[in-house]
């Protein structure tokens, strides 16, 4: 797959990255599998793995300022 703002190559990657889900609060979730260029770095989110990020975030701690998850279960 190519990468749709520079059209270099998408590679599997796994690695963390935040989620802002409301004013004060950002989950952190770790090994999260992802597409990233080797070119510019932006990213993708696979359909299959975003229904699982959002099964995630539904589940945090409504009063946590910041949360660390990992992806994998």
């Amino acid at each position: 797959m190519n990468c749709r703002i520079c059209g270099g190559k998408l590679e599997s990657v796994i690695t963390d990255m935040p989620f802002k889900v409301r004013n004060n609060s950002i989950v952190i979730i770790k090994k999260l599998p992802l597409l990233q260029c080797k070119n510019c770095n932006e990213y993708l989110i696979e359909d299959a793995v975003m229904e699982k990020v959002d099964e995630i975030l539904a589940r945090v701690d409504q009063t946590a300022e910041l949360e660390v998850l990992s992806y994998a279960v």
